[in-house]
C-alpha cells in the first residue's frame, strides 16, 4: 500500500468512529412479561446486549426503567454504562466486543397499575454532547391475580355469649352408715349438706323459674368384704335413704319422683378417694387396681399390702359406705321475646350473657351494632362486644372503626385467640401484611378457621409455599388464587367447585383457569355468572391481562360492556 493511502484510511476510520452514536441495547426481554405481583411487590429482571462495535468509547449511557400507569409514571433505579475510555464511573462496555445489559426493577403496587407499561428510557452523553434515545417499550401489562386472595374472603371469629335458657344445678347430700350396717343415724340426717338438699328442693318447687329434673338415691358398698353381703348392704342402704327422703319430700309438700340404684363394691369411688388422698404408697395401690379387674383378686392384693391397708380402713373405706341423695333442677331463663324486649326498653334488667345473646335475635346490622354499643357501656371490662361490634365494621368496610374495637378488646383480653384472628383480618385488609403476621402468631387455638387465615396471609406476603401447605385441605376462593399462582390448574378447578358458598369472586377465578388452560367457553361462562353477582367484575375483566387475548372478540366485548 502506498503510504498516502494509509493515512487516507486511517482518517477514514476515525471519521467513521467519531460518528457513531450511542444507541439503547438490543434484543431486551423482560421476566417476568407480562409483569406480576407478589405479595404487594411488582418486580422484574430487564436484560438485553450491546452489539460489538456499538459503544462508543467515550460514551456513557444510563439506563432507566420507568412504569407508566394512569397518567402517572414510577422511576426506578437508574444503572449507567460507560465506554473504555469514559472517565465516569460505571459498567464498562468494550467497543470490540460489545457487552451485556442487565437491571432489576421494583416498585410497590397501586391497583392502577393493572393497566400499564413499562418502558427504558436513556440518558446518553459524551464529554458535553448530549445524544437523544427514546423511550423504548419493554413490557406491557400487569397480571394481579395474586391480588385477588385477600382477606373478605376468610370468615372472622365472633366471640360468643354464654346464655344457657335452662342451667342444669345439681345438690347432693351423703348418708354415711358404719362397717356392715344400714340403719340410718339421727347425726347423718342433720348435716349442713343435708339441710342444704332440702332448701333446694323446697326451693326448686317453689320458684316459678325452676323445676325439679330428678331425684336420685344411689345406695353403696365399699369394696371390701363379700360380694353377697356388699349386695344386701347396698340395697338396705338404697331403701333407707329413699324412705327417709320420701318422708322429707312429704313434709315438704312435694311431689317428685324418685329414681334408684345400688353399687354394690365402690371401686370407682376408691379409685377416685385413693387419687386424691396423701396415703403413703397410694401409686403402688392404684397399679393394683390397674393391673387386676377381677374384684376378689383386688381386693386380696390391696389386703396383702399390710403396711397401708390399716390407713385405707381407717381414712379411704368408711367414706364408701353411704348412700348418696342427688337432686337435679333445672335453672329456666327467660325467653327470646322477654330478652328481645328488654334489650331495647330496659338492657339494664339483663345480665352481659342475655344482652350478648340479644345481638343473636336480629339480623339488622344498625340493631346489633346498637346492642353491642350497650353492652360496651353496661359491661366495659367484656372484650366480646368490642370483637364482635369490630366484625360489623368489617363488614362494612370501615376498617378504622375495626381497627379500633379490636385494639379495645385486646386492651381487655391481650391474648384471647379469636381477637388477634380478627385484628389479623383487619390488619390484611389494609395490607398491613407483618402486623398480621403478629397477629396470627397469637391466634392459635382460635374458633375460627386458622389455616384459612394463615394461607391468605403467605400468598399476600408472596411466600407461596408455606401459602400452599397452610391452605392443605381448605376450600376457598384464597386458595384457588394460591393455586393459580402455582399453576396447578386441576387443583384451582376442583377446590373453586368445592366452595361451600361461591359468589361472584368464584366464579372470576373459573374464568381465569379457563383462560389459562384454552378454554373460551369457560371464560364466558365464569364472566357473566360472575358479572351477573356483582357488576364491578366487567370492567375489571376488561382491563385484566388475564384476559388479554379475547379482547377483540365480540362475545368477551358483550360479555363486559
Amino acid at each position: 500500500m502506498k503510504k498516502g493511502l494509509f493515512f487516507l484510511s486511517i482518517i477514514a476510520i476515525a471519521l467513521m468512529t467519531s460518528c457513531k452514536s450511542l444507541t439503547a441495547p438490543e434484543q431486551i426481554t423482560v421476566n417476568p412479561n407480562p409483569l406480576k405481583v407478589v405479595g404487594n411487590t411488582v418486580s422484574a429482571e430487564i436484560t438485553g446486549t450491546f452489539p460489538e462495535k456499538t459503544f462508543i468509547t467515550g460514551g456513557v449511557l444510563k439506563v432507566t426503567p420507568v412504569l407508566k400507569y394512569a397518567d402517572k409514571e414510577y422511576v426506578g433505579e437508574t444503572v449507567t454504562y460507560v465506554g473504555e475510555k469514559a472517565k465516569e464511573n460505571g459498567t464498562v462496555v468494550s467497543y470490540k466486543n460489545g457487552g451485556t445489559y442487565k437491571q432489576n426493577f421494583s416498585c410497590q403496587y397501586e391497583p392502577a397499575m393493572d393497566v400499564c407499561e413499562l418502558y427504558l428510557r436513556f440518558e446518553g452523553t459524551k464529554g458535553s454532547k448530549t445524544y437523544e434515545i427514546p423511550d423504548v417499550k419493554v413490557a406491557d401489562g400487569l397480571n394481579a391475580t395474586a391480588k385477588k386472595a385477600n382477606a373478605d374472603d376468610v370468615a372472622g371469629a365472633v366471640t360468643p355469649d354464654k346464655f344457657q335458657r335452662i342451667i342444669k344445678e345439681l345438690t347432693e347430700a351423703d348418708i354415711k352408715f358404719l362397717i356392715q350396717q344400714s340403719n340410718l343415724r339421727n347425726s347423718e340426717t342433720k348435716t349442713a349438706e343435708m339441710d342444704a338438699l332440702k332448701d333446694a328442693i323446697k326451693d326448686a318447687d317453689a320458684a316459678e323459674n325452676k323445676e325439679i329434673a330428678s331425684l336420685d338415691v344411689n345406695g353403696y358398698a365399699s369394696p371390701d368384704g363379700e360380694q353377697g353381703l356388699n349386695e344386701k348392704l347396698a340395697t338396705q342402704r338404697q331403701k333407707v335413704a329413699q324412705d327417709f327422703l320420701k318422708k322429707t319430700l312429704k313434709k315438704a309438700k312435694v311431689n317428685a319422683d324418685i329414681n334408684s340404684e345400688i353399687t354394690a363394691e365402690d371401686w370407682e369411688g376408691f379409685k377416685e378417694l385413693v387419687e386424691n388422698s396423701n396415703i403413703q404408697d397410694k401409686d403402688l395401690i392404684l397399679r393394683v387396681l390397674s393391673m387386676y379387674s377381677d374384684p376378689e383378686e383386688r381386693e386380696a392384693q390391696i389386703k396383702n399390702l399390710s403396711s397401708v391397708y390399716k390407713n385405707l380402713a381407717d381414712d379411704i373405706l368408711p367414706e364408701l359406705r353411704r348412700s348418696r341423695l342427688i337432686l337435679t333442677t333445672y335453672l329456666i331463663g327467660k325467653s327470646d321475646e322477654e330478652i328481645a324486649k328488654l334489650a331495647k326498653e330496659d338492657p339494664k334488667a339483663l345480665d352481659v350473657e342475655e344482652l350478648l345473646y340479644s345481638a343473636t335475635l336480629t339480623n339488622d346490622k344498625a340493631e346489633k351494632m346498637a346492642l353491642y354499643n350497650k353492652a360496651q357501656e353496661l359491661f366495659p371490662n367484656d372484650y366480646r362486644a368490642y370483637n364482635n361490634a369490630g366484625l360489623l365494621y368489617m363488614a362494612d368496610k370501615n376498617l378504622e372503626s375495626a381497627q379500633r374495637s379490636f385494639a379495645k378488646a385486646l386492651a381487655i383480653a391481650p391474648s384471647n385467640p379469636d381477637v388477634n384472628y380478627n385484628a389479623a383480618l383487619a390488619s390484611m385488609a389494609t395490607n398491613d401484611v407483618e402486623k398480621a403476621g403478629e397477629y396470627l402468631g397469637k391466634a392459635v387455638g382460635t374458633a375460627a378457621n386458622l389455616e384459612a387465615a394463615m394461607g391468605t396471609y403467605y400468598t399476600m406476603k408472596g411466600d407461596y409455599a408455606n401459602a400452599t401447605k397452610a391452605f392443605n385441605g381448605v376450600a376457598s376462593n384464597n386458595a384457588a388464587v394460591q393455586q393459580i399462582l402455582n399453576e396447578d390448574y386441576a387443583a384451582a378447578r376442583k377446590t373453586l367447585a368445592a366452595v361451600a358458598q361461591p359468589n361472584a369472586t368464584t366464579a372470576y377465578l373459573q374464568a381465569v383457569v379457563a383462560a389459562r388452560t384454552n378454554d373460551r367457553d369457560g371464560v364466558y361462562a365464569g364472566l357473566k355468572s360472575a358479572i351477573q353477582q356483582d357488576p364491578k367484575y366487567a370492567a375489571a375483566a376488561a382491563k385484566d391481562i388475564e384476559f388479554a387475548k379475547y379482547v377483540a372478540d365480540e362475545a368477551f366485548k358483550a360479555i363486559v360492556k
